[in-house]
């Protein structure tokens, strides 16, 4: 009886990424030039695939399907951040808290499949060259790209879907700069052990899934490029595969300091500055990555600025 007399929150309030009132302008600012560089990165990889007819091959296609997920990370994050920093007590509502967790944690998982995706064309390139052309086609590569969304969109449904057997009635503050779903656990009222389970199952099986079999798959890379006997040959087998190698490197690295080293301390900013990582700067990173020592992007750039 007790309990059904709790006020339910329906409300919550982001604490953000610092209480100091010195430091919000100077956040607001930096977080604004990094969200306007992300968005202009990855939608301006996008739009130049889309422009330059010699990109509409699958490497690109899967860049532009990283780059939408890049911008959809850090869009469903940024903003609210820099609403945070123009007011003292953020709130936000259940729904909207929700509807930015789905945004993130899909767009995460379907990065998670894009990057295996990723992985097993330049293992085809490399390792098959000859059947390449036949073997990634352009309807394949969509294919790929299509299952890696729907399978980021799915696995999230089952997380929303398990948060609305929580109650929330404690407190309505969350310790964070988003709606992260460990600290909803945090402020629930029931139980959130359930959620917990299958919360560990699936992002666990999903992540060692895509991570071991891009390992698997740069293995047989390694291997081959050792087997080529030109210098010239090796050269450039390792320089199609670096971006990537860089961006994986920096995705799951990040991964394993925001849930396995920021759980062995007890320091929130630790976690915090994580987070950041993950959700701002590797997006802002992954269209120059790709770009900057990639001749056809370069090229293709050249001849748009031209006309």
């Amino acid at each position: 009886m007790a309990e059904d007399n709790r006020t339910l929150v329906t409300q919550f309030v982001l604490a953000g990424l610092t209480d100091r009132p010195g430091l919000q302008a100077p956040l607001f600012l930096t977080f604004l030039v990094l969200y306007l560089i992300t968005v202009a990165g990855n939608l301006g990889m996008i739009a130049l695939v889309w422009r330059d007819p010699r990109l509409h091959t699958p490497m690109y296609l899967f860049l532009c399907g990283l780059a939408f997920a890049d911008v959809s990370i850090s869009s469903s994050v940024t903003p609210r951040m820099f609403i945070s920093f123009l007011s003292e007590r953020q709130k936000i509502s259940l729904s909207e808290c929700l509807t930015q967790f789905y945004v993130f944690g899909s767009s995460a998982t379907t990065e998670c499949f894009l990057l295996l995706a990723m992985a097993y064309d330049r293992y085809v390139a490399i390792c098959n060259p000859l059947l390449y052309p036949v073997v990634m086609s352009n309807s394949l590569c969509t294919l790929l790209i299509a299952v890696s969304y729907l399978f980021g969109l799915l696995h999230l449904a089952i997380h929303v879907g398990l948060l609305f057997r929580l109650t929330f009635c404690r407190s309505n503050i969350i310790h964070y700069f988003y709606c992260e779903i460990l600290q909803l656990f945090k402020i629930s009222c029931t139980d959130p052990t359930v959620n917990m389970i299958v919360l560990l199952i699936f992002s666990s099986s999903i992540q060692v899934f895509t991570f071991v079999n891009i390992l698997v798959s740069y293995s047989r890379i390694l291997f081959a490029i050792l087997k080529k006997k030109s210098e010239k040959g090796r050269s450039k087998a390792l320089s199609t595969c670096s971006a990537h190698l860089l961006s994986v490197s920096l995705f799951y690295g990040t991964l394993f300091l925001m849930y396995v080293c920021s759980r062995s301390g007890s320091a929130e900013d630790k976690e915090k500055m994580y987070s950041i990582l993950y959700t701002v700067v590797i997006p802002l990173l992954n269209p120059f990555i790709y770009s900057l020592r990639n001749k056809e992007v370069l090229g293709a750039l050249r001849r748009i600025v031209r006309k």
